[in-house]
């Protein structure tokens, strides 16, 4: 049975850290709000140049089309681009984005594709080391920037528009969490080269078509594969975004239980010091009336 002097130090332990918690759940709240904000804006940017590529596309002329749209006719390396925090404490955030991506690398390798890994954030290189360790290619670290820009992005997104161009990969898909709520991130996939425009936006395109008449100054071949290169960088951009708050609800949600499960075990110490100490001074009682009734 611990001493009181335990308990005491054990106590003061744990009400240390419950400061720990609860101040770094505050800092997460205040920078969540401008995440959450950035990541919002952001969304209509990526989504209107979706449907901006699927009307080019539905115009465009089909043959010599650039290879980020249409491939380059193979489909056997894949390169997954993993975009995890550079620091922990953000409850399962970066194991979920890892293991999402995890599975899609085995998959692929089961089906004889080689899998080869971009890690954007140094929790990813951690998560997927043991398992895919010889997989990852490149890693890019963040740890000095403080807040993510579109400069960020587009560094990441020449690197990739390199690589694909010197045949390094055939398909690249990024991996990230899309913020939904405080609760809430969703582990999503999206591939980017080649460029997966959605059904919707290819739609979209032939209706404007139909009910419209664009003229493009140049011409609608030059004009898409200049957004395609920039679509690139723009979903990269929005993954970044969606993931800084994605941390930070993440990061608040978890210190908010650890505070809470700090408060319940003082409690629980607090009782089981009191007790101790009750019984020692009854022990220490029953020995001066022994003692007296003895002389």
């Amino acid at each position: 049975m611990p001493s009181l002097k335990d308990l005491r130090n054990r106590i003061a332990s744990v009400k240390a850290t419950r400061k720990i918690t609860k101040a770094m759940q505050m800092v997460a709240a205040a920078k969540l709000r401008r995440a959450q904000e950035a990541a919002t804006a952001a969304r209509p940017y990526a989504e209107r140049m979706d449907k901006v590529l699927g009307n080019l596309n539905a115009r465009a002329n089909r043959e010599g089309a650039s290879a980020l749209l249409v491939g380059n006719g193979k489909d056997q390396v894949h390169l997954l681009v993993v975009m995890t925090a550079e620091r922990g404490l953000c409850g399962g955030f970066n194991t979920n984005i890892a293991k999402l991506a995890r599975a899609d690398a085995q998959r692929l390798v089961a089906s004889g594709k080689t899998v080869k890994i971009m890690t954007v954030g140094r929790k990813g290189a951690d998560n997927l080391r043991r398992d895919l360790g010889k997989n990852i290619v490149e890693r890019v670290d963040l740890r000095g920037v403080r807040q993510v820009g579109f400069a960020n992005a587009d560094e990441i997104g020449q690197k990739l528009i390199a690589m694909f161009e010197a045949g390094e990969f055939d398909v690249a898909t990024l991996y990230f969490a899309e913020f939904k709520s405080v609760i809430a991130q969703k582990p999503t996939a999206l591939q980017l080269i080649p460029a997966k425009l959605p059904e919707a936006a290819a739609g979209d395109g032939k209706k404007a078509e139909a009910g419209a008449v664009y003229e493009y100054e140049p011409e609608e071949d030059k004009i898409l594969g200049y957004l395609l290169k920039r679509n690139i960088t723009t979903q990269l951009f929005r993954g970044l975004l969606e993931n800084a708050a994605s941390e930070q609800g993440a990061r608040m949600s978890a210190m908010d239980s650890a505070t809470r499960n700090a408060g319940e075990m003082i409690n629980k110490l607090t009782i089981k010091y009191n007790r101790q100490r009750q019984a020692n001074i009854t022990k220490e009682l029953i020995e001066i009336i022994s003692g007296a009734e003895a002389l």
